[in-house]
């Protein structure tokens, strides 16, 4: 009896261990994946603040896409930068483009594409119900999109729906109704094709290979595509961590001064992903 009450002792001790030796395994790789974050994230934004120093300097309003390596601390940054204008503006775009990015983007039928898009342009539009309270002058402005998180307030917008349309587009345009192609991502492009895939990868191959003087954008509805550059920008650092993994850091800036501030960033956006290879 006394041997069995010893193995049992034993084996109870061992699985003690294996659970303690899982717990610390486990919270090592959450502080190192905290660690990563945090150090990312600050190289960054650093990358980023040099960037925007070197647009700052330039003075000169960038219309299309444009990336360039940073090297900060040892480590080389590749960093991206491109005006807002190449997203969908949620409080300026016509119920046709809206239609074409939920049909294309979102996944639905034309039908329900467009009913959702008038949907989307009468609640932006509409007033918000206010408390008695509030000041007169605010009952006369529209409702309008403050962010793209918005979009779950509408009837008809769901988690999913949302995921897909949310990288295609801005809440900060104001008063710009169609897109600067010269900007927009692979995703708006598709959209601008309405679903033609092809057009859209020639389009951005040709882009690439012609950074200065654009591409053919005739291919798109002229109802769509607009230019212009602004001084909202949309800026993506690619930051390389250990063990094969990258910080994506996106930060939406207005170049302006604001006060003592020589810009103001918006929104800022970070997650983790494998590096490319």
């Amino acid at each position: 009896m006394a041997l069995i009450a010893v193995l049992w002792i034993v084996a109870a001790l061992s699985i003690m261990v294996t659970g303690l030796t899982a717990t610390v395994r486990q919270q090592i790789r959450v502080a190192g994946a905290q660690r990563d974050q945090v150090t990312g994230q600050a190289l960054g934004e650093a990358a980023i603040a040099l960037a925007l120093q070197e647009m700052q300097a330039n003075r000169q309003p960038q219309q299309g896409m444009v990336a360039a390596v940073v090297p900060y601390a040892g480590v080389d940054i590749e960093v991206e930068a491109a005006p807002l204008s190449g997203l969908i503006s949620l409080n300026g775009a016509s119920v046709d483009l809206l239609a074409a990015m939920l049909n294309v983007a979102g996944g639905l039928d034309k039908g329900r594409a467009q009913a959702l898009a008038a949907t989307l342009v009468k609640w932006r539009d509409g007033y918000p119900d206010l408390d008695l309270t509030d000041s007169a002058s605010a009952r006369t402005m529209p409702r309008r999109f403050e962010a793209p998180e918005d979009l779950l307030l509408v009837p008809g917008v769901n988690y999913d729906l949302y995921a897909r349309v949310a990288p295609l587009v801005s809440a900060d345009l104001r008063g710009i109704d169609r897109v600067n192609p010269r900007a927009a991502p692979l995703g708006v492009l598709a959209v601008l094709a309405e679903g033609d895939e092809a057009r859209a990868t020639r389009y951005l191959r040709q882009r690439e290979n012609n950074p200065t003087g654009g591409a053919d954008a005739s291919g798109f509805p002229p109802a769509f595509v607009g230019g212009g550059g602004g001084d909202l920008y949309r800026l993506r650092a690619r930051v390389p961590l250990e063990t094969g993994k990258m910080l994506l850091l996106t930060c939406d800036v207005a170049l302006r001064a604001s006060g003592t501030a020589p810009w103001r960033i918006l929104h800022t956006d970070r997650q983790i992903v494998a590096s490319p290879g």
